[in-house]
């Protein structure tokens, strides 16, 4: 078969996540990537002489000769990053070649520009280990961002305006999407390479996870300059978190009771389906769950006027219940090898077979905070532990359930009761009592409870908060 490109080109700037791309493209068989082979002050790597036999001195004085080799390569589809500096006599050769895969790899000005600056603060350009992570506060600089800015948008214009003409089209890249497995291997899909990545390299972290404004030396100023431009959103905080998808098979159906309940992993899952089951009479295993698409939408044709809702947990007891029960806990359901990952190199202070009459409350509160801090550097994708679904944002996972169909109630845990016995009153239907499950762990969550371990979960869980305008778990004064 004809291979559909014989080279490609990843277009993007620096501070763009351009390192994390290459690295997982070179990790595809059959495919390189070469680096900045244009860079005009050093040829694909700093303190590299040359490029696949074509030095520094050559390159410079034939741009061709080495686009030539890349183009070239045997057994291989090559290529490398490209940045709106970089030698523009490869730009139209590039541009107008249809044989030439094009990739753009895009993020937030704002964004690149403040880790740019960090970056020259602190002279650290990558991070493998975010224990050796360099911390500065950017100085913003309106006059210098305005240029930046300028320069990006009409590199970007030309890009476009150059495929729109020659009718060609490129596999655009957002920095958020470079989390994503599916996206990178619908890359390889498009460049035409058979292999796919099984996981993605995590050798690389992101260096600056936190709020823009916390990364700034001078907000006011930064905000001043930018007053009259708002697509920079200046109170996101990035997501790191990986996509989800609908998670169709943990849906929980009702049998005669036209209900479904999409659950969130972490939340009042139990108590849930408990009452589901109560209200039709039958054991929880006994109601419809592990159902494809197809089941489901036999289900709801055969359930008219069907209603469907998840239930929110707030964040603090989420993550307690997370913790006790698939961290602290050695017993079933517990994630044993991240918990062993967990107290070995994350230096997590949680007994080894599990807690017994000598681990206290102060211990307890200890071991919880640990794990906060483990969580907040997990959802900023700096750690090599999966982001699970148990202790991933909520906002995402609900985000997932609309790739299928978005629930018709949001409820919260705390004003469950009434509003499933109202959910069951609609259909005519007697309502059971929901039933009390007791706190998971050695010590309850309201022994250990304080303001500092509000603003913690706070700081990690900044998206739920944000989206489902959480308030404190509980006043600190009671």
């Amino acid at each position: 078969m004809t291979a559909v490109f014989d080279y490609f080109v990843i277009f993007a700037e620096m501070r763009t996540g351009s390192n994390f791309l290459e690295t997982n493209l070179n990790a595809l068989d059959g495919v390189a990537c070469l680096g900045e082979a244009f860079n005009p002050h050093f040829i694909g790597y700093p303190n590299r002489d040359a490029i696949l036999e074509v030095t520094q001195a050559q390159r410079d004085a034939d741009p061709d000769k080495l686009l030539r080799a890349v183009r070239e390569m045997p057994q291989t589809l090559a290529g490398f990053r490209y940045f709106h500096d970089h030698d523009p006599r490869v730009l139209d050769p590039v541009l107008d070649d249809p044989r030439c895969a094009k990739i753009i790899l895009t993020r937030n000005p704002l964004d690149s520009y403040v880790s740019w600056k960090i970056a020259q603060a602190t002279g650290q350009w990558k991070l493998t280990d975010v224990k050796r992570r360099k911390a500065a506060q950017a100085q913003f600089d309106a006059v210098e961002f305005a240029a930046h800015v300028e320069a990006l948008q009409q590199f970007q214009i030309t890009l476009l305006n150059r495929l729109q003409t020659s009718g060609q089209t490129a596999f655009y890249i957002a920095y958020e999407d470079l989390q994503s497995l599916e996206v990178m291997n619908g890359l390889a899909r498009w460049l035409g390479v058979p292999a796919r990545l099984e996981a993605l390299d995590q050798s690389l972290k992101p260096q600056n996870p936190g709020a823009i404004g916390d990364k700034v030396a001078n907000p006011r100023e930064m905000e001043r300059a930018l007053a009259a431009l708002d697509r920079f959103d200046l109170s996101r905080t990035p997501n790191f978190e990986p996509r989800r998808g609908a998670a169709v098979p943990s849906y929980v159906a009702g049998i005669g009771l036209p209900l479904l309940y999409l659950p969130v992993r972490g939340g009042p899952e139990a108590e849930v389906t408990g009452w589901l089951a109560a209200a039709e009479g039958v054991a929880s295993d006994e109601l419809p769950v592990k159902m494809t698409q197809k089941a489901l939408r036999q289900w709801k044709r055969k359930h008219p006027g069907h209603r469907s809702f998840t239930v929110l947990r707030h964040p603090v007891a989420r993550a307690h219940h997370v913790f006790c029960t698939r961290i602290l806990s050695d017993g079933p359901g517990s994630y044993r090898q991240i918990r062993e990952l967990l107290r070995k190199k994350f230096k997590l202070p949680i007994p080894k077979s599990g807690p017994d009459d000598s681990y206290s409350r102060g211990d307890h509160r200890a071991a919880f905070v640990a794990f906060l801090e483990f969580l907040r550097m997990n959802l900023a994708g700096q750690t090599p532990v999966r982001v699970d679904a148990a202790w991933g944002t909520q906002a995402q996972t609900v985000a997932g359930f609309g790739d299928f169909a978005l629930p018709d109630l949001i409820l919260r845990e705390d004003e469950l009761a009434g509003a499933l016995a109202e959910l069951a009153r609609h259909f005519g239907h007697p309502a059971p009592a929901l039933p009390q499950l007791p706190d998971p762990g050695p010590h309850a969550l309201a022994d250990i409870y304080d303001a500092e371990l509000e603003s913690l979960v706070a700081d990690v869980y900044q998206r739920d908060y944000m989206m489902f305008g959480f308030t404190a778990w509980r006043d600190d004064g009671a």
